[in-house]
């Protein structure tokens, strides 16, 4: 099957890259009057409108914009309950801190598993409704071997990009034994997860998990084959973004609070930034400077962290408008960010731009250009998604 969307107005194809970050170069590698090219489940043409070639359907963008699918490369989607009478005390004061975790355990290990699918089903079809079309999804609420294993487990129904964090907290029958329950961690627990996962996870942060506990975390999961990312630097300084440069990690995610050298070590490294603008919003802390970072050389993502703590959006669109409004990026930035950046974290080369070969997940807006999505925040600006060729919204 070929399908032909012309007729673009704008075209965001995140091509070519700009490896050497020329200062006021285009990171989207925008086409106007344009068309693409849909072949199966990739990208098989782009360019010109006027050079377009035959197709079996044929979709007039109206010169409206186009853009990549979203890669939501932070997301944690398989719970249960909320946690709406902590946000309501945040908003009212109270600071947020690491320990609220363990309020959506007891909800979530109560949970069936048809009752945690159903809902996990819920928030994709939200993301998918709002362009997201790759999703990473992190275990971490059932903090037991038992309920761990079927979080990963429905998580992997679901996507490929799953990820055990089983080291989110100590939860509470391990209280100030901590590092026996890094033993079950790195152990049966991981025993049971490492078959449904392609990452592993920790939270690297005062509260939860110290740098000697993370590293076994982390080394415990590279020794099983699994890839790390690590939550680090988001309720104050630490070690944490050291230690994902060294172990190579895929992503250093939060990163609220940076030190020079760890800007310098994210810059020379290959480890992205996932950037979480739902979090500082939601908990009223700082926001990253993100024109920091970027100017630096550090490859930034952002993501959503849809959890019912910290950040419970699951709109891309949303997390777009604060980077820019709110940590200094461009709007060309935060999208290539949301897409290409998201890619880079999570490792893959098939997802996150529009060109011969890719993925053939492409978004189409209601409006001419993709400013629109920080211009008009909130406003649903989605109006079809193409899903590995086939459109889904």
């Amino acid at each position: 099957m070929r399908i032909l969307i012309t007729n673009i107005g704008e075209l965001t194809t995140n091509t070519p890259a700009d490896p050497e970050r020329v200062e006021g170069a285009d990171p989207c590698g925008t086409l106007h009057d344009a068309a693409v090219l849909i072949e199966d489940d990739r990208i098989a043409w782009v360019g010109p409108a006027d050079d377009a070639p035959d197709a079996d359907e044929v979709v007039d963008a109206a010169g409206r914009a186009v853009i990549p699918g979203f890669v939501d490369s932070h997301s944690h989607l398989v719970f249960g309950g909320d946690r709406a009478a902590e946000f309501e005390a945040r908003m009212q004061g109270q600071k947020y801190a690491a320990g609220g975790i363990r309020s959506t355990v007891a909800a979530t290990r109560g949970a069936s598993d048809d009752e945690l699918r159903a809902r996990l089903r819920g928030f994709l079809d939200e993301m998918l409704a709002q362009g997201t079309t790759t999703v990473e999804i992190k275990s971490g609420y059932g903090l037991d071997l038992a309920t761990e294993e079927r979080l990963v487990r429905l998580a992997a129904e679901v996507t490929p990009e799953v990820t055990f964090l089983g080291a989110h907290v100590v939860p509470a029958e391990y209280a100030d034994r901590g590092d026996e329950y890094v033993d079950l961690v790195t152990g049966a627990m991981l025993d049971a997860c490492a078959p449904h996962a392609k990452w592993i996870d920790v939270f690297c942060e005062t509260g939860a998990f110290t740098v000697p506990q993370s590293r076994r975390v982390l080394e415990a999961g590279i020794a099983r084959g699994l890839q790390p990312r690590v939550h680090a630097s988001q309720l104050g300084p630490g070690e944490g973004v050291q230690l994902a440069v060294e172990l190579g990690a895929a992503s250093i995610d939060h990163g609220t609070y940076l030190t020079d050298a760890d800007v310098d070590a994210l810059a020379a490294s290959d480890t992205v930034l996932t950037l979480l603008p739902g979090v500082e919003f939601s908990t009223r802390q700082p926001y990253p400077d993100a024109r920091r970072l970027i100017d630096a050389g550090v490859t930034v993502a952002i993501a959503c962290d849809t959890n019912p703590g910290s950040s419970f959006t699951s709109s891309m669109p949303f997390c777009i408008a604060v980077a820019v409004r709110d940590m200094r990026m461009t709007v060309a930035e935060a999208i290539h960010a949301a897409t290409a950046g998201g890619a880079a974290a999570l490792r893959r080369t098939d997802i996150g731009a529009i060109a011969p070969g890719m993925r053939a997940d492409v978004v189409l807006l209601k409006s001419t250009s993709r400013v629109h999505l920080a211009y008009r925040p909130g406003v649903p600006l989605v109006d079809a998604v193409w899903k590995d060729g086939v459109r889904a919204v």
